[in-house]
């Protein structure tokens, strides 16, 4: 089994815990309320997942993608991640499943380069925004790992 510093390709889901509801300038989609609770935000990597993970739980970083302004956010904290080992982008795949498990989605956050809805899902609890991140890659056929465990 590799280890998380040898990661080179792969999938994830950020599980962000938005302390209080918040406006948050978010690009040029401008100013997004977000609702206090947690999200997961679905990515891919297939050039160095451990990098993009590493850069999306720092604060040491310039906005680039939606998820920065969010995650930069004094309100937002990254709970987990989780992720898988894929040669493949299975990230529209597993944004698919989540979405059926969430309460809401943030209408086109994170997928300006697919025909998703949304890669930002929203959910009351952090059991359940876990159980879902677990379960999209499960159903998908992947091994879903824990980054802090």
């Amino acid at each position: 089994m590799e280890d998380k510093n040898s990661i080179d390709k792969g999938n994830y889901c950020i599980i962000i815990e938005m302390k209080k509801d918040s406006n948050i300038k978010i690009g040029a989609k401008g100013i997004m309320h977000f609702d206090k609770g947690f999200y997961v935000y679905v990515g891919s990597a297939l050039n160095s997942l451990s990098n993009r993970i590493k850069r999306h739980i720092s604060n040491n970083k310039k906005k680039h993608w939606h998820a920065d302004y969010l995650l930069l956010n004094k309100n937002s904290e990254v709970k987990e991640v989780i992720y898988t080992y894929s040669t493949k982008k299975i990230e529209c795949e597993i944004a698919n499943e989540i979405l059926e498990d969430s309460v809401k989605y943030v209408e086109l956050f994170g997928c300006s380069d697919c025909k998703c809805m949304s890669h930002l899902y929203y959910f009351n609890t952090f059991e359940d925004a876990l159980k879902s991140s677990v379960n999209s890659y499960e159903k998908n056929n992947y091994k879903p790992i824990s980054w802090f465990n």
